[in-house]
């Protein structure tokens, strides 16, 4: 049983029922009756709107082909009988200790579920029993798709993935009459709370242009330059496609050799400087190094046609001449983060093809170039996925937008990024509270139709860069062409970037190449900062077949891998020089211009709201 904040017990639901006045019945029944307005508000508002979701619709029932998916469980569970009545017994007998344990009155230990962390869930029989009917379903559900063992790994993998999509979307939790903390909720407040849920979504409809856009955070507190992306710096190039801020050096002495950092295009730069405590950035040139980092532009009308070979040439490459120019040196080391790290792996294997030699060493935060065993997000490089996000770039006038971007993010965790939003702003009435992370998760950017393309294609469907047919600046490239010294980095919880696909790209290199594994996912696994003590690492000098072997052998550091690769880095950085001041080039000072760009102000500028 939860308590209170005086320590008392807190009252159970039925307790709360028993409590109820005819008077708080009353108030709660007018409030109940604008509740129900407020819904049929909500409801004329998606019909005014947005019907469907753009990845969707009447004509589009199925846009990822889900359905061809289960189709082949089926016709392999036809095939093999045996295997779908397996599954099916331990279903029944799951029942049957289902049954009897709720008639004699045996409470199982809590859910480690953490949508399953409120007392009912275990202490009040019907909770209890919802809950354990669900994760019995569940289970069977997945092992139904497991005991068809003759799917390939891809269709098994999309199969997988729309279950647990089902099976998190009827989570008794993500309903109002099914989830006591929301019913609690609506009896403390007299109801207010399910009015102001409601009136939530409809704000979020009306943000969303009639699409649902769910409100993860507070926004009004955060602006970029202010109080966040606040390291001092100048903007030193500028083209049609990146800015390339160079930042102040902390130190009077700097290594001679600067750092160039390729971040993502997907998000903005400054998940590397969020705030003062946690900046990589300001790190960085704490410990001596001189830090550029690009500034990638939002697509709109002067880059919805760039291709992948207009980011190496204007974006990696026109990044490492200005670096050079304004540093003075004659090489950097480099460092790719995510969809980052794999344009600076392609761009390496076509310099060292042509014996260029400005980039002595390569570090890749949380980066695929070999995408065999690349997630969940493989379940969208079906032929029908494709096919839908070519519409979708289509209908947006060449661009993949940052909106949809957004979405399928946010539906590879659902759990914590889709329904718990769900529960908490529209069926409890919470509202979101201000968080930096998410205030930049929101902060999305449009990508230009043919470099989406590419990726979704040929990195992502094929695998074409990993296995030696993809070309960069018509020069077909190999990674194992790339011989400078590389360090990969992983997360153990990533799940845009498994650990077990990035050890692959790792093993994928032709060079002496170093491996260290994160405790976290994809942003906490990287952007984690010594002085917050958090996590653990492991790093291992071998290489092994596998990531499973790799980390069995490994040894477990605590804290942060920023020290590490600190330590790897800095014997390549050159001798200590006199530091040098970012020149003023009359661009602006950081976080620079591209960066302030909003998916909102784009949307108006190309017509489209």
């Amino acid at each position: 049983m939860s308590a209170t904040k005086s320590g008392a017990p807190a009252p159970t639901l039925s307790e709360m029922f028993a409590a109820q006045d005819p008077e708080k019945i009353q108030k709660l029944s007018v409030v109940m009756a604008e509740a129900t307005r407020e819904s049929q508000g909500l409801m004329n508002d998606i019909l005014a709107g947005s019907t469907f979701s753009s990845l969707g619709g009447p004509s589009k029932p199925d846009p990822f082909g889900a359905s061809t998916a289960f189709g082949k469980v089926s016709r392999s569970l036809m095939t093999h009988p045996a295997n779908l009545m397996n599954a099916n017994m331990e279903l029944w007998q799951g029942w049957v200790g289902l049954f009897q344990d709720m008639m004699s009155g045996n409470h199982l230990e809590p859910s480690r579920d953490r949508r399953f962390s409120d007392p009912e869930w275990s202490q009040n029989p019907t909770f209890e029993f919802m809950r354990r009917t669900y994760e019995l379903n569940t289970r069977w559900m997945m092992s139904v798709i497991d005991a068809a063992d003759d799917l390939s790994d891809a269709d098994r993998r999309r199969a997988r993935f729309f279950a647990k999509q089902t099976a998190d979307a009827f989570s008794p939790t993500n309903f109002f009459a099914t989830n006591p903390t929301v019913m609690k909720k609506m009896l403390e407040t007299g109801g207010e709370s399910v009015l102001e849920g409601l009136r939530q979504a409809r704000a979020d409809l009306k943000r969303g242009g009639g699409k649902l856009m769910i409100s993860q955070t507070d926004e009004t507190p955060f602006e970029i330059g202010v109080n966040v992306a606040t390291a001092p710096g100048q903007v030193v190039f500028r083209n049609d496609l990146i800015e390339l801020i160079q930042f102040a050096p902390s130190r009077k002495k700097v290594f001679s050799t600067p750092l160039l950092i390729l971040p993502p295009w997907i998000n903005k730069y400054y998940i590397l400087d969020l705030r003062e405590e946690n900046s990589m950035i300001r790190w960085l040139t704490s410990k001596g190094y001189t830090v550029f980092v690009v500034s990638w532009r939002s697509a709109d009308e002067t880059t919805k046609d760039y291709t992948w070979d207009d980011y190496i040439e204007q974006g990696a490459f026109a990044a490492l001449d200005a670096t050079l120019e304004a540093s003075g040196a004659e090489a950097v080391n480099a460092v790719g983060y995510c969809i980052g790290g794999s344009l600076l792996t392609g761009a390496l294997a076509y310099m060292a093809k042509k014996k260029d030699k400005r980039i002595k060493s390569a570090t890749f935060f949380a980066s695929q170039s070999d995408f065999k065993l690349a997630g969940d997000l493989l379940a969208f490089t079906s032929p029908e996925g494709v096919a839908l996000y070519e519409g979708l770039i289509e209908e947006n006038q060449g661009i993949m937008p940052g909106e949809a971007m957004g979405e399928t993010f946010n539906w590879l965790r659902p759990v914590d990024l889709v329904w718990r939003y769900v529960v908490d702003n529209y069926m409890m009435g919470k509202k979101p509270r201000p968080f930096d992370l998410l205030y930049w998760n929101a902060d999305q950017t449009n990508i230009p139709g043919p470099l989406y393309k590419t990726y979704l294609r040929d990195l992502y469907g094929e695998n074409a860069l990993a296995e030696g047919r993809f070309k960069v600046l018509g020069e077909p490239v190999n990674l194992k062409d790339i011989k400078i010294p590389a360090l990969v980095q992983a997360g153990r919880e990533d799940h845009i970037c498994p650990f077990d696909s990035v050890y692959r790209t790792a093993r994928a290199l032709g060079g002496d190449t170093t491996f260290v594994l994160a405790g976290s996912g994809h942003i906490a696994g990287v952007v984690n900062h010594p002085d917050a003590k958090k996590y653990q690492h492991w790093i291992n000098e071998d290489l092994p077949e596998s990531a499973e072997a790799w980390l069995k052998d490994a040894e477990e550091l605590p804290g942060s891998w920023w020290p590490t690769w600190h330590e790897w880095l800095g014997p390549k950085s050159g001798k200590k020089i006199e530091a040098l001041e970012p020149e003023d080039k009359g661009l602006g000072a950081a976080p620079g211009t591209y960066v302030k760009a909003r998916l909102s102000d784009i949307r108006k500028e190309r017509g489209l709201t």
